[in-house]
Order: C-alpha cells, then sequence, then structure tokens
C-alpha cells in the first residue's frame, strides 16, 4: 500500500504586531526628540577634554561669530516673550502682535535695539538672507548687560553659557565675561567641541 504523503505548507508569520511596535518606536522618538536650534550665525567652536553636559532647560546662549559678532538666546519661548516685553518697555519701542511672535521662534539673534522692530518684520529669504551685525557690548554701548539682566529677572533659575568661534577675538570674549561679571555672574559653562581624551603614558 503506497504511503500518505503530507502536504507541505509553508510558514507564515503575523507581522502585525511587530509593525504596531515599531510605529510605536518611531512615533515616541519624533516627538522626544530635540532638534539642534537654528543659529543666526554657524559658530565653530574649540575643542576640548571636558565632557560636562550643558544644561537641557532653563539656558542662556551667548554665541560669538567669527567676525566677532555677539548673539543672544534663550531656550523657552514664554521667557522670551517676557524679555521682549520687558525691553520695549524700557526702550520705548512699540511692537505689534507678529513682530512679538516672530522674536518668540527666534533661537538666537544679533541686533541692536534700535533696529529689532525692523529686523522683526523680516520673514522668509529676507530674514535668511539677513547678516545680523550683532549686539553692541562696549564701554559705551553694552546692550548685552540689558539683555542678560532682563532674562535673569525673568527666569531666575537660569544658566548661562557662552558659546565661542575659535576664531574670535580674545578681547571680545573678555568683554562678554566682564559683562557678567559686572552683574556678579562668575559662574557660567563655556561650549566646547567633544576631543578624545590623552591615552596615559605607558598604555
Amino acid at each position: 500500500m503506497p504511503k500518505v504523503k503530507v502536504k507541505r505548507k509553508g510558514v507564515s508569520l503575523d507581522m502585525t504586531a511587530m509593525c504596531d511596535v515599531a510605529f510605536l518606536l518611531l512615533t515616541f522618538f519624533i516627538l522626544t526628540t530635540k532638534f539642534k536650534p537654528n543659529e543666526a550665525m554657524p559658530v565653530d567652536t574649540p575643542t576640548s577634554v571636558s565632557d560636562l553636559p550643558i544644561p537641557d532647560a532653563d539656558l542662556i546662549t551667548i554665541s560669538i561669530g567669527k567676525d566677532n559678532q555677539i548673539f543672544f538666546g534663550v531656550d523657552a519661548q514664554p521667557t522670551r516673550e517676557a524679555i521682549l516685553k520687558k525691553v520695549a518697555q524700557e526702550k520705548g519701542l512699540t511692537l505689534n502682535a507678529k513682530q512679538v511672535k516672530n522674536f518668540m521662534l527666534m533661537d538666537n539673534f544679533g541686533v541692536s535695539i534700535a533696529a529689532l522692530p525692523a529686523f522683526l518684520n523680516l520673514e522668509g529669504p529676507e530674514l535668511s538672507g539677513f547678516k545680523q551685525p550683532g549686539i553692541p557690548c562696549d564701554s559705551l554701548v553694552n546692550e548685552l548687560s540689558g539683555w542678560v539682566m532682563q532674562a535673569r529677572y525673568a527666569n531666575p533659575k537660569s544658566r548661562i553659557a557662552i558659546k565661542g568661534d575659535k576664531a574670535t577675538d580674545a578681547k571680545i570674549v573678555s568683554k562678554v565675561i566682564a559683562t557678567l561679571q559686572d552683574q556678579n555672574i562668575n559662574r557660567f559653562n563655556l561650549i566646547t567641541g567633544m576631543e578624545a581624551k590623552p591615552m596615559a603614558a605607558g598604555l
């Protein structure tokens, strides 16, 4: 009597659950990822072996470009709004709602207070193509000091970080540090690029 051959069936896997997990993970990473803020001027920082992290929140950033322009930025939008309204009140600036909104969306900026209203009217290609001259910070006109003061009033928990280009003149960095010290700010972070730590001798 001939043997009965059992019909072979292909193995099938139900991938529905795996697809669900993949999409959940993708959604989680998209929602929790903090994107790099847009910089008004790219800054090529010097490198160091320090591995101390910069705070993710409550941060005031003072950037110095390679052409010695000074830029000021605050991480939280409500803090930016509070700072702008206080500065506008002190300097007698009249800003409309659109200008305030544009300022809240800026991660950092580098123009004088007098040029601020016209600067906040720029949008799209005009804004991206505009070369910001930097915030005045010298012995005669030091507007950086006012921005730092108002930022600390708006958020007393703020930490300050200085991000300077490696081609920046050391005198400009000294002026920024002196501006902070005039307000009794002696603790701040210096943002640098990561460099590999040197190997110990004999290893």
